[in-house]
């Protein structure tokens, strides 16, 4: 069975994202030049074809409401990056391990415009020895700005690695919070 996924690249000022909808949840939004992007896609396509087989899903069902799905995450990226936006009412489906999906929602707690390490989204967790999983999973996250996963830096202050790029990841941060250009001038 050949699922249909809405699919679509979508330009940002701050660079190209790939959307995808299915069954009337958003999927996948992701910086579409990532390095890990077959590995995120390939995800994103196990967890999809899981869902129709404990469904019974036929194709094409929800197209509709999958172009709108796309149509509304665009509409609200848009008013983020114009600043008027600070959160997100987007269906979306996670496919992620159960550890993935705490790390997720611990993203999703912090607030617009500030920023966790990752040792404070450890701490978050319960773990302090999880860092590396904790990044890891940051990492893993395939629906970038709408799960925050730039507002994660290193423990000394410094902006790390970013699936869109460290100057997309600085211009976010900049976006959320204008007095973060001058406090990174500090580093």
């Amino acid at each position: 069975m050949r699922v249909q996924v809405l699919t679509e690249d979508f330009k940002t000022p701050f660079g190209e994202l790939v959307l995808a909808s299915f069954n009337g949840e958003l999927v996948l939004c992701d910086w579409k030049y990532r390095k890990m992007r077959t590995s995120i896609d390939n995800r994103i396509k196990k967890g999809i074809e899981a869902m129709v087989r404990a469904s019974g899903f036929e194709k094409n069902q929800t197209q509709n409401i999958d172009s709108l799905i796309l149509e509304q995450t665009r509409t609200q990226l848009n008013e983020y990056f114009e600043g008027n936006r600070t959160d997100f009412n987007i269906p979306v489906r996670a496919i992620a391990t159960d550890f993935q999906e705490r790390v997720w929602d611990a993203l999703c707690e912090i607030p617009f415009g500030e920023t966790r390490t990752y040792l404070q989204l450890s701490e978050i967790l319960g773990d302090t020895k999880a860092i590396r999983a904790v990044a890891s999973a940051n990492g893993a996250n395939a629906h970038s700005i709408i799960i925050p996963c730039h507002r994660v830096i290193g423990s000394n202050g410094e902006l790390t690695g970013y699936a869109g790029g460290l100057p997309a990841k600085q211009k976010l941060l900049e976006l959320e919070n204008p007095n973060r250009k001058s406090q990174l001038d500090l580093f």
